[in-house]
């Protein structure tokens, strides 16, 4: 298959806002695509590459090469030059890659030169996220969809599990399970504004049904699979981080089983025992020196060939106390006393963490999936947004990019982002410093960025707004505006996927 033939594709789909002609489309390419062309043909209809990192940044992917007249790269060649970009190390590297993507892109047309440096900058805003391309699994191999996405999420993405789906269909698909070393897509929790509406939410209507009260820590969400002595951690983007936690992974080969899956948070900790700023978590997590981080795990979802992802959660609760040392069990409460919830909630409020998660103990663990069973509350309203645009500072912040321009997902529009306000309050010195890098980076043309008072960036970059609340607004396409909102963090944790949807932002305010 040409490569030509998915970027019509990718074109066709983000020219439709209809849900419906966009699995259409992505179906009726993949009927076209051989089996061995299926993998690569998957992750390019999602927008991205097979290779997790190629070492091509925008200013590599933004060299300017003399486009071909006519198509003729194909899926296959287009992933085996990728292969071998990425393969590329040591003296020399460098500008063996620059010419490697010189030629890659020299063999492209003009239109599938535009698709690569989409591709390889994470910027193909084609609206077709990995449950749109799930969905086109399905209709085009017959596979239920409920089977599709069952194993995508075990196999942490579509593209490890399409070849099951075309070959072996449902029972193929069912086949695919857990798998220890193999991180899995992690269960989510959704917002809900007051701790009342979140019992009510996850099923505890005072008819003495217990829930599970967590503590939510602010720190970086680990998997920890560990079979015998080997032991892999991974983020809640699946990206491996074992190498970088090594007091974590000591903790884990202590533990009294040969194999298992857990679920938790890793922080860093003051000589009090309360929890340093999330900035130094990070930073531990990126190799920094001297911070140490400290593992507490709150679900378990495999022990011993035990798989436990739908067993309920007091089984869950119960197992992984019995494994992991009290230490480094999540703060929690199980109780059905709504009052006894409030003043756990203020205790952990008290010990320095964000806030809590209610948890239904009868639900089942449901990988990559945010429902009603899990229910963040947090006492300051904060939502994560996505940076559309930052204006050049005056006075003193001159110099500098600083007011950002904040959107949320569209949920009726994939890839796209609703604009909902300003902000440039809550930014230290260090951090206008390192957004001005950030965002230079990001600039949609970043020859022209001291030209334009309002530089505009790709859609990448998530941070954490604290806020009072939401108002009506004329001004901004979703109808509503942020009150008050402030800067709390960046999340370089999270994807411009991951972000809130402006559904979550009316829900969260009764919008």
């Amino acid at each position: 298959m040409l490569l030509h033939e998915v970027v019509e594709t990718s074109a066709a789909v983000a020219a439709t806002r209809s849900r419906k002609a966009k699995v259409e489309a992505l179906a009726a390419l993949l009927r076209r695509t051989t089996p061995d062309e299926l993998e690569t043909v998957t992750a390019y209809l999602g927008g991205t590459l097979r290779q997790r990192r190629t070492g091509v940044g925008w200013r590599g992917a933004a060299a300017q090469v003399e486009p071909a007249d006519e198509p003729s790269l194909s899926v296959t060649e287009v992933h085996e030059a990728f292969e071998t970009i990425a393969a590329l190390v040591g003296s020399g590297s460098q500008s063996a890659r620059a010419q490697a993507v010189s030629e890659l892109f020299g063999r492209a047309t003009d239109v599938e030169q535009r698709w690569l440096r989409g591709a390889v900058t994470g910027n193909l805003r084609q609206g077709a996220q990995d449950s749109l391309v799930q969905e086109a699994v399905s209709v085009a191999s017959g596979a239920p969809l409920k089977a599709v996405r069952r194993a995508a999420m075990l196999a942490g993405g579509t593209v490890p599990i399409v070849v099951a789906a075309f070959a072996g269909g449902e029972v193929a698909l069912g086949e695919v399970g857990l798998e220890v070393l193999r991180p899995v897509q992690p269960m989510l929790a959704s917002s809900a504004p007051d701790l009342a509406a979140a019992i009510a939410r996850a099923g505890g209507g005072g008819d003495g049904t217990a829930l599970a009260v967590d503590a939510k820590l602010d720190g970086i969400r680990i998997q920890v699979h560990r079979s015998g002595d080997e032991v892999v951690i991974a983020t809640r983007s699946l990206d491996d981080i074992t190498e970088r936690l090594p007091e974590v992974v000591e903790i884990a080969r202590t533990l009294p089983a040969d194999s298992f899956v857990l679920d938790g948070e890793a922080l860093a900790l003051d000589e009090r025992g309360r929890p340093r700023p999330f900035q130094e978590t990070a930073s531990r997590t990126a190799q920094a020196a001297g911070v140490v981080v400290t593992p507490y795990f709150f679900d378990l979802l495999h022990v011993d060939g035990d798989d436990l992802l739908d067993a309920p959660g007091t089984e869950r609760l119960a197992r992984l106390e019995a494994l992991v040392p009290r230490p480094h069990v999540v703060p929690r409460l199980i109780t059905d006393d709504p009052a006894a919830a409030e003043a756990f909630s203020r205790q952990v409020l008290a010990d320095g963490h964000e806030g809590v998660v209610v948890k239904d103990l009868s639900a089942p663990y449901a990988a990559g999936r945010r429902g009603a069973s899990w229910v963040k509350v947090k006492p300051v309203h904060t939502l994560d947004l996505v940076v559309l645009a930052v204006e050049w500072g005056s006075g003193r912040r001159e110099g500098w990019l600083s007011n950002i321009h904040l959107g949320a997902r569209d949920p009726e529009r994939p890839g796209e982002f609703v604009m909902l306000g300003k902000t440039f309050k809550g930014m230290t010195d260090e951090m206008l410093a390192w957004q001005t890098e950030r965002f230079t980076e990001l600039a949609v043309s970043p020859d022209t960025i001291r030209e334009h008072y309002v530089v505009e960036v790709r859609p990448e970059q998530v941070v954490e707004i604290a806020l009072d609340g939401i108002q009506r607004s004329s001004r901004y396409p979703g109808g509503v505006a942020l009150r008050f909102a402030r800067v709390v963090r960046y999340r370089d944790d999270k994807t411009a996927d991951e972000a809130d949807t402006l559904a979550t932002v009316n829900e969260m305010f009764g919008g």
